[in-house]
């Protein structure tokens, strides 16, 4: 039996592979312009907003790695972990819903307390 790889999950590899390599414009290329983020941090809507979300993120960055992308026609799970100045090795999960070929929603899972203790003994 032959595996297929389906559309989003093919997006979604695109995706993924573009945000933890440094690139947010490709990634957001391939966001619908009405796109829905539901984040640990609250949920954003629109392409703007999606981009002030994900933009500083990336560009934190130092070092990312591709986990495993899952999926099929219409949606996708991307698994990752990333080095950030000020924690290694973090992991996340998005599960991403594509529409007419761009990621139309995202509920983006990660651990947000090494960000808090992070802050915590910066004073």
């Amino acid at each position: 039996m032959t595996a297929t790889i389906g559309a989003a999950q093919k997006i979604a590899d695109a995706y993924v592979r573009a945000w933890t390599g440094g690139d947010a414009e490709k990634a957001l290329s391939l966001v619908a312009d009405d796109v829905v983020c539901e984040a640990p941090t609250g949920r954003i809507e629109g392409i703007e907003g999606y981009r002030q979300f994900l933009a500083p993120f990336v560009g934190m960055v130092a070092n990312g790695k591709v986990l495993d992308v899952l999926g099929h026609d219409t949606h996708a799970a991307t698994v990752y972990a990333v080095d950030l100045p000020f924690v290694q090795n973090l992991h996340g999960v998005e599960y991403l819903t594509v529409t007419d070929g761009k990621i139309s929603h995202v509920i983006s899972v990660f651990d947000t307390s090494p960000m808090v203790q992070a802050r915590a003994a910066q004073g």
